[in-house]
């Protein structure tokens, strides 16, 4: 399973919220290359970058970030945030994103994320699939749509995507453990390669969603809280 260290993106620094809720904003670095090479140091070879203000602005924020970061380091980068048109998705790949994410996309304008997997082809294509008490939200988790999760991912299967990074918004940055229950019928449902994102808070989460077949999982706030050490997902990796 790919260990994949998240970054968030507000005003150039890196901060993380708790569940996707803007006021709870708590800044971690404001010198998100840092961050990033520690990583590096670190072995992991994996980042998921996200632009909190391009996605509360339907249009790419922070994309000076992505260029510094993608430049300044070997890390493969999974950028996503504010991606809602093919002038965004060429800016981002063009600024070294190594694969993208679209979810409200996928919502609103469906012929367009589709058109992205057969342009781009589906292993540079994420489907970002959101979700609070299962219906997907969109536009930085502001809006909910009528689409469950495992629908919505079942759907993009057949049109294509192969790789799907899930979040269970009610878990994210709360470190209280991950939608196991939620992934695990994902899996069991599709084909797809499962990314698990949200509430990852420990080593023992991880081999958890190990265990599950996840593809990769998403850890953001346990490593700035000091729950998972950098030393713990090397000896991981």
């Amino acid at each position: 399973m790919r260990i994949i260290p998240a970054i968030d993106i507000i005003e150039g620094k890196c901060v993380r919220l708790s569940k996707g809720d803007y006021t709870t904003q708590k800044i971690y670095n404001e010198n998100p290359l840092e961050v990033a090479k520690q990583f590096e140091n670190a072995g992991i070879q994996y980042l998921h970058l996200v632009d909190l203000e391009g996605a509360k602005s339907k249009q790419i924020v922070n994309h000076k970030i992505l260029e510094k970061l993608a430049s300044q380091t070997q890390l493969k980068i999974d950028f996503g945030g504010g991606l809602k048109s093919d002038a965004d998705v060429k800016m981002a790949f063009d600024c070294g994103a190594s694969q993208i994410t679209g979810g409200s996309i996928a919502v609103s304008k469906p012929d367009v994320f589709e058109q992205w997997i057969k342009t781009f082809g589906s292993e540079k294509i994420i489907l970002g699939a959101d979700c609070k008490n299962r219906k997907i939200a969109t536009f930085g988790w502001l809006e909910k749509s009528t689409w469950d999760v495992l629908e919505f991912i079942q759907e993009y299967e057949e049109k294509g995507v192969q790789q799907v990074i899930c979040t269970d918004i009610d878990k994210d940055g709360m470190l209280r453990g991950p939608s196991l229950n939620l992934y695990r019928e994902i899996l069991q449902k599709t084909k797809v390669k499962l990314i698990a994102s949200g509430g990852v808070s420990s080593i023992e989460d991880l081999e958890k969603l190990i265990g599950l077949g996840c593809d990769g999982a998403i850890v953001g706030k346990a490593i700035y809280e000091g729950k998972i050490t950098l030393k713990q997902l090397k000896e991981l990796c």
